[in-house]
């Protein structure tokens, strides 16, 4: 069963890139003029979903956080990442996604089990997620350069903006999770 869903997921990842290429080579062909607000906020939310799925789905499966060095995941100033963590509110993201998402016990067991045995698995289980909402930030800051260059204006602002929030502030709950299991870790 196993290799079945690693087949499945890398076909879902490999048809998201196929589509996420065709679909931007389409919208780069028509012309900003062509594209209104709601077809903007449309289309910057379709391409968050689907260059964030290219790099999720392979997640579930295989352990892409090796992709970046150790070290990447070492939080080396630990206060500093605190910081922007409460400057740019992502404990109101972190609520959110409790609420809407991690609110249900199945779901969040598959993350933490809630023993101080299952911080090993929490520690591989954000750096996978981390992994994947990296990579998809940094894509889509490139795709949105090359839709600033033709002045795909609103579309690159909602583009970003969703990035953002579904990928840079993830990013950063990931890192603030693992300053927390470091110090329960180094608890006697």
């Amino acid at each position: 069963m196993k290799i079945i869903k690693k087949i499945f997921f890398t076909l879902l990842s490999l048809f998201l890139l196929y589509f996420s290429f065709t679909s931007l080579r389409q919208i780069l062909a028509f012309g900003p003029e062509q594209l209104g607000f709601k077809s903007s906020l449309f289309l910057g939310f379709m391409i968050n979903l689907c260059v964030t799925g290219i790099f999720a789905f392979p997640g579930f499966v295989f352990p892409t956080n090796k992709a970046l060095p150790e070290n990447y995941y070492i939080i080396k100033k630990p206060s500093k990442l605190i910081n922007w963590y409460n400057v740019l509110g992502v404990k109101y993201f972190r609520k959110l996604l409790i609420i809407f998402f991690w609110g249900k016990k199945d779901n969040r067991k598959k993350f933490f089990d809630g023993k101080k045995s299952g911080l090993k698995q929490f520690i591989y289980q954000s750096k996978q997620s981390e992994f994947g909402h990296l990579a998809a930030l940094v894509l889509l800051l490139i795709i949105n350069l090359l839709f600033i260059i033709p002045g795909y204006n609103l579309l690159v602002l909602f583009t970003f903006l969703i990035n953002i929030i579904g990928n840079f502030y993830p990013v950063i709950l990931q890192r603030y999770h693992r300053i927390r299991i470091q110090r329960i870790l180094a608890k006697p």
